[in-house]
């Protein structure tokens, strides 16, 4: 597992109808992007370090977004 600051972090429901979490990932504690991580959730703003297991995935944005072209 890969992450880099900013990335969202997602943690599937273990039970039906329980939700997903996600959090937002602040900082990288592990060597190349490996966890641990620690997160901020988006339902409490909780922040704590986390070791994802199976359940998690990652979703990965740019670091530095382009700005849109101005080009008239």
């Amino acid at each position: 597992m890969y992450a880099s600051i900013g990335d969202r972090l997602v943690v599937k429901g273990h039970v039906v109808g329980e939700p997903d979490r996600d959090a937002e990932i602040l900082e990288v504690h592990g060597t190349d992007g490996q966890p641990p991580y620690l997160v901020r959730w988006a339902d409490d703003g909780h922040e704590g370090l986390l070791f994802p297991g199976s359940d998690v995935t990652i979703e990965h944005f740019p670091a530095h977004p382009t700005p849109p072209s101005s080009d008239h």
